[in-house]
């Protein structure tokens, strides 16, 4: 079976079709009532995919214990936010300060720049994409996430993602690209490439917007590779 029939078959089983019959009047159910049968299980679609990521928050606990993050300043655990159903999808490296204070990632200034690239790039708002990061506890002063973080943190990102199933994830920064597509090349040897990630999404690794705070001059590669993005969000075949 090939896997477009097979997404074909998964679809029509998802909208309550059970099967197919030769009968000429089965085949001349009214639009209607196919419409309304569609917009009832997407309705319903939408909310269990936000009961179920509900479920992951509620999973690793508003305190959790599982690394030395818990003991080490942290204030809170940053889930992430946005659309449940988003096909774009940013992850950034860990919480700062202010996405510490507010449990939400991407706050800061930094999180500013990002929603100005969201809204320029892809005329859509902040809560129409998902954002989060590979761990959710802030480190101490900011260092880089430790192996043994982002162990006990990566699952709860895998299933985020699975969920979510974005048609393109954004990995900003070099350690966002690197904790993803577990690899040591550089930022630089990353971007501008399309790599393949997780059942067919593509991933595309670009500056980290603090970064762009500090150079400024590197937002021309950004806004390339935001266009890459674009591209891909186009594609539908």
């Amino acid at each position: 079976m090939s896997k477009e029939l097979a997404d074909h078959l998964q679809y029509f089983s998802e909208i309550g079709v059970t099967g197919v019959s030769r009968d000429a009047k089965w085949r001349k159910r009214t639009a209607e009532k196919v419409s309304d049968t569609v917009a009832e299980t997407a309705t319903h679609h939408v909310a269990a995919v936000s009961d179920t990521l509900d479920a992951i928050k509620t999973d690793i606990g508003p305190a959790c214990t599982r690394c030395k993050l818990c003991t080490q300043g942290r204030s809170q655990v940053v889930f992430g936010v946005g659309n449940p159903n988003a096909e774009l999808m940013f992850v950034g490296e860990a919480p700062g300060a202010d996405e510490d204070r507010l449990g939400e990632p991407f706050v800061g200034r930094a999180g500013q720049l990002l929603t100005k690239i969201i809204e320029t790039m892809f005329d859509c708002k902040r809560a129409d994409v998902y954002i989060a990061n590979v761990i959710k506890c802030r480190p101490p002063e900011n260092r880089n996430p430790e192996p043994d973080e982002i162990a006990t943190c990566e699952p709860f990102l895998h299933r985020q993602i699975d969920l979510i199933r974005p048609r393109v994830i954004v990995a900003l920064g070099t350690f966002a690209a690197k904790a993803l597509l577990k690899t040591e090349s550089p930022i630089s040897r990353l971007r501008g490439r399309v790599h393949d990630f997780r059942g067919g999404t593509k991933l595309i690794a670009t500056f980290h917007p603090a970064f762009l705070l500090r150079s400024p001059d590197r937002k021309r590669d950004v806004w390339e590779d935001m266009k890459k993005v674009r591209a891909l969000l186009a594609d539908r075949d």
